[in-house]
Parts: C-alpha cells; structure tokens; sequence
C-alpha cells in the first residue's frame, strides 16, 4: 500500500507542475519532450539490472515498453487537444474515467474478485471522479463535434494503465520494474524528438532553455510516479482493479485539494460531495482488500 500512496503523492503532484508550467509561460510539450529524456536517464542510473543498453532491444519486455513510449507521447497530445477543444473538466473526467478499461479487463483476463461491496465502491468511485471533475460553468462536448477527443482519450488511457499492467507482470521479471520504466520514457523521448525535428524543418521551433529546467522538475517527480504504480500492481494481494481505482480517485481528490490550498481554485458544492463519496467508496474497496 506504501508504494501506492507514494504514486498518488507524486502524480498530484505533477498537476502543480503543469500548472506552474502556464504561469511560468513554459512550452508544455517542449517540457514533456525533456522530461522523458530525464526520467530515462534517471530509470537508467538507478537500475541494478545487469543488463548493458546495448541488450535491452532484446529483452522480452521492449515491445511492450517500446509501444508504451508512443502511447505515452500520443495520449498527452489528445489531453492537450481535449483540453483546448473540449475544456479541462471533459479532458480531466475522459482520462480519469477511463479505470474501468483496467478494471473490466482485470476481472476478465486475471480472473480478480468482483464482490458487490468492491463493485459498489467502484462505481462510487467513478461517481466521485466525474463529481470532483466538474466546474461551476462546465464544459459540455457539443453534439457530433469534437467528440472524438474525449473518445480517443478514454480509451488511450485505458489502453496504457492496461498494458501496464499486462506487460509489467508477463514480462518483466523481479527487479527490472526500473529499467523498464527507463525503456518506456526513452522511447517517449525519441518520438519527441522526431516531433521537434519536423517542426525545426519547418521553422515553427523556437527552443526555450527553460523548457529544459521545466522537464526536468517534471521528469524526476514523473519516473518515480510510474515505477511506484508499476511496484503496487506487482505486490502481493494487490488486484489491478483495486490498485487503479484507488489511484485514480486518490489523485483526483489530491489534485483538487492542491488546487484549492497552492491556487486559492474555488470548488463548487458538487466537488465537495465528489470528494466525500471519493472518501467513502476509497473505505469501501480497502475493506474488501483487506
């Protein structure tokens, strides 16, 4: 439960950063870009495995982390997309909501227990995400158009906390969780820099140094939150159901305390009740794990 707690602590973190990030005028993606190439250098130096860089094309985990890089890069890009076409509380509910993808597919594939209590305190979860999500004017996907944002992000989530999940404990063997978070974030960062290359051919780059200062506050926190998730989902007794919904809703509600202490954000009477029905369905799935 530790090293689930650490991953929430650390993910609602990286909101604050992000947000510094646009009141610092930081370029986000430029950021992101750095960011990945720090958390791989951090994944690689922290490694005991004894496996050389030059072996790691041959693991049988790459594939796996190697699609997970672009995953990684592409969805952020559709957060981004949502966020300008279809506002920060439809992005935020269509990445968030989409645990049930992990969810379901946990149930199905790993055989993990579904008892009322435990459906009852996901389904209560989902509730409070969308709840805590909402604004006073919030922001409605207009019919048939840039609908596809939300859609394509609900399910890029969903597909990354999956093969997550699916490839860390197919693949991966005990100890190599770091290494093969350094994998993914390197392979993030060679999609990223592709995406920068093309722009400076078509002179639409305009490199800022403190991109870089800014991906690596954001790199360091960023590895340490997807090794910590990657751990919790390989302990003992901790079903991936469990680990993602407590995750989720554990980050939302942190995220949204943040705003409300570090950015004075007001929260309306529906995020106050989103919280308290994020408390009570949190109570609800630990009773069950025991």
């Amino acid at each position: 439960m530790f090293y689930l707690l650490f991953s929430i602590c650390i993910s609602s973190f990286l909101f604050v950063i992000f947000k510094l990030f646009d009141v610092l005028k930081i370029n986000t993606f430029q950021a992101i870009v750095v960011n990945y190439l720090t958390a791989a250098i951090l994944g690689f130096y922290l490694s005991n495995n004894s496996v050389s860089f030059q072996q790691i094309p041959s693991q049988p985990w790459f594939l796996g982390a190697f699609l997970l890089g672009i995953m990684f890069i592409l969805v952020f890009n559709v957060m981004a997309l949502t966020s300008q076409k279809n506002g920060l509380s439809v992005a935020s509910v269509s990445s968030k909501m989409s645990v049930v993808i992990a969810i379901i597919f946990g149930v199905w594939y790993y055989e993990e227990s579904i008892g009322l209590v435990k459906l009852i305190g996901i389904l209560l979860a989902l509730v409070a995400v969308y709840l805590t999500s909402i604004k006073e004017k919030n922001e409605i996907v207009k019919k048939n158009k840039d609908f596809l944002f939300p859609v394509l992000l609900f399910f890029g989530s969903g597909a990354i906390d999956t093969s997550l999940k699916y490839v860390e404990t197919s693949f991966v063997a005990e100890g190599g969780v770091p290494l093969f978070s350094a994998t993914i974030f390197g392979c993030a960062f060679g999609l990223g820099v592709i995406v920068l290359l093309y722009q400076k051919v078509k002179g639409i780059l305009s490199f800022e140094f403190k991109s870089i200062l800014g991906g690596i506050l954001l790199g360091v926190p960023n590895y340490f939150s997807i090794v910590y998730l990657l751990k919790a989902l390989s302990t003992e007794g901790m079903e991936s159901s469990t680990a993602f919904t407590l995750n989720n809703v554990g980050i939302v509600i942190l995220s949204t305390l943040f705003g409300l202490f570090i950015f004075k954000e007001k929260l309306i009477s529906k995020n106050w009740f989103g919280i308290i029905i994020a408390i009570v369905s949190i109570i609800l799935i630990m009773s069950v794990n025991g």
